[in-house]
């Protein structure tokens, strides 16, 4: 069927209400607005539903969050595990309550109770709520960074991560297999609190989840001395952050917290930046403002779910703020954890720290380093919680940290998600203990540079959006596997990773497997820890370029990363 065939099937529809028929009808004539929102279904992937809100097939909005939840509980039903019930939860996003509660109606209407946050809450909360009341699954809706017309829907297991083989498979055919609308089951709000099956939830699980923070803390006596000498500013981007790491800070004893009050409270329409992501840095802009003006060393932001951080620190010298980037922050609180932790009980013999394949080889240095397991897992934190599981089945590997580049990490194994309000406390933690070193946490990042060597790594994105952006994806994605570049720029091609395939080819033509899950995803392998990755975002219209290089100096990292980053512009440029 045709996407004018679709349009007209919605206006037809018994099951589509009169609102959204309204709103339908007034892009009549409108016909590549009506083709965006209809040329196909909004896709239900591993990470579940991403996109804009609105009607349509191609739209987030009442009737695509109720059929996904319908496919999650005819698969919760086949697992005979629907007595365990569901957790939800909800940003600040325009249509987040009301799309908790679209999908906590549908799984009552199945005999599946909701457990549903009563106001919103940061997704790694989402992520220890599912451990906590021993659900089978969770629900939360959120779209992250993304612009403030987008939401989202992710779906998370037993084990508090986010869905992998075989249940994100199992899930999305289910959801695949429904074809009607009208045959996702609802009931009245009402009725699932009178029969037990939608249960508010709220403080007790915010204390529990906080009380597991706290047990993070490594150096208390620290915190109690450096605790009203450290200026902090700190920025929730009118997201779910603000209460739970003002709190946690305080709670530690950090007295001087500055909090950008035109970002403090939620906001769907995140009224003072165009794009909520604290890897920007238009995000920043109101709190570097801010903390120059109350002296502060440290400016930290959260996205809107709160399972992301941005972090810029202050050089004592030259009074400037430098940014962190996600690696380097990962790598900061990773070097310093793993490092109290060898200090205070010593490492056990099975450590891990585990990256994504598009982190930085930073990481990989600091487990060498303190000789533990650096484990490599695909991108998107789901294969760090999928790894954690691994290693409590199997009673083989001891979780230390986990990271990924886009500004994500989890210092704990209570929640399986990434955790901006941990890494919070964590970070003003070290910067604490740094401080009663005489250090700032810039002098601590460069003293990492010193002891590793200068790793310079970076991710540019591409936009290509709509049907014709989705295909020139797909093409170049083909041509680079067709015809595998034998360099890039001056460096030879060592190795080339292609987990689509699930083989690694070396220069010299032998092959291995990658021993990875298959994934849609090119790695180079360069000289001197050069590397360059190539990949569709998964949440987004967007091609991801990676890369990363490590130099003696600042200098000499920045020119080989410039020198790498042209390389790369100039392969992907002769594919446009």
């Amino acid at each position: 069927m045709g996407y004018k065939e679709n349009y007209e099937k919605w206006l037809s529809s018994d099951v589509i209400d009169d609102a959204t028929k309204d709103e339908l009808r007034a892009i009549s004539g409108d016909d590549k607005e009506i083709e965006d929102r209809f040329y196909k279904e909004l896709e239900f992937g591993t990470a579940g539903l991403r996109g804009v809100i609105g009607a349509g097939d191609n739209r987030m909005n009442v009737y695509t969050v109720r059929k996904a939840t319908q496919g999650l509980a005819n698969y919760i039903l086949k697992q005979k595990t629907e007595d365990k019930g569901v957790a939800i939860a909800f940003d600040s996003r325009h249509m987040s309550p009301e799309f908790a509660d679209v999908a906590a109606c549908t799984l009552a209407a199945n005999g599946i109770k909701a457990y549903v946050f009563e106001s919103l809450r940061p997704t790694p909360e989402l992520s220890y709520a599912v451990r906590y009341f021993g659900c089978t699954a969770g629900i939360n809706i959120t779209a992250s960074h993304n612009p403030p017309e987008y939401n989202g829907y992710k779906v998370y297991w037993a084990d508090g991560a986010q869905i992998t083989p075989p249940h994100d498979v199992g899930i999305m055919d289910e959801v695949k297999a429904i074809t009607d609308y009208g045959v996702a089951k609802t009931m009245d709000i009402d009725k699932a609190k009178e029969q037990g099956l939608y249960e508010q939830i709220g403080e007790k699980v915010d204390a529990a989840y906080e009380e597991e923070l706290l047990k993070l803390v490594i150096n208390k006596d620290v915190i109690d001395e450096m605790g009203d000498k450290l200026n902090i500013v700190y920025t929730p981007l009118h997201g779910t952050g603000n209460k739970p790491v003002r709190h946690v800070l305080d709670r530690l004893g950090f007295k001087h917290v500055h909090v950008v009050k035109e970002q403090e409270l939620p906001d769907g329409d995140f009224p003072t930046v165009s794009y909520p992501n604290p890897e920007t840095e238009e995000a920043f802009e109101l709190g570097v403002k801010l903390a120059k003006e109350v002296d502060a060393q440290l400016i930290l932001a959260t996205d809107p779910d709160a399972d992301r951080l941005g972090v810029y620190v202050k050089n004592r010298q030259t009074g400037e703020f430098h940014v962190l980037t996600g690696n380097m922050s990962g790598c900061l609180i990773g070097e310093y954890i793993i490092s109290q932790k060898k200090e205070k009980t010593g490492l056990p013999s099975d450590g891990a720290f585990i990256k994504s394949i598009v982190s930085t080889n930073l990481a990989d240095a600091i487990a060498k380093h303190y000789n533990v397991e650096l484990v490599e897992v695909l991108t998107g934190f789901k294969y760090i919680g999928q790894k954690m599981l691994e290693f409590d089945e199997k009673k083989n590997g001891t979780y230390l940290f986990g990271m990924e580049e886009s500004y994500g990490c989890l210092p704990g194994t209570y929640a399986r998600d990434k955790d901006a309000v941990a890494a919070s406390l964590m970070l003003c933690e070290a910067a604490a203990y740094y401080m009663s070193k005489g250090k700032t946490l810039w002098d601590a990042m460069l003293d990492i540079y010193e002891k590793y060597g200068y790793y310079n790594d970076a991710v540019k994105s591409i936009t290509l959006a709509g049907k014709e952006g989705i295909e020139k994806i797909g093409k170049i994605m083909e041509e680079l596997r067709a015809n595998a570049p034998k360099k890039i720029g001056s460096l030879d091609v060592c190795s080339v990773r292609d987990y689509k395939a699930g083989t690694i080819t070396n220069s010299d033509g032998s092959t291995e497997p990658t021993g990875l899950p298959s994934a849609n995803v090119l790695y180079y392998d360069l000289p001197d820890a050069a590397w360059v990755c190539v990949r569709p975002s998964g949440t987004e219209p967007k091609l991801k370029l990676y890369y990363g290089v490590k130099g003696e100096s600042f200098d000499d990292a920045a020119t080989k990363g410039a020198a790498l980053k042209d390389a790369l512009d100039k392969l992907i440029d002769g594919m446009m």
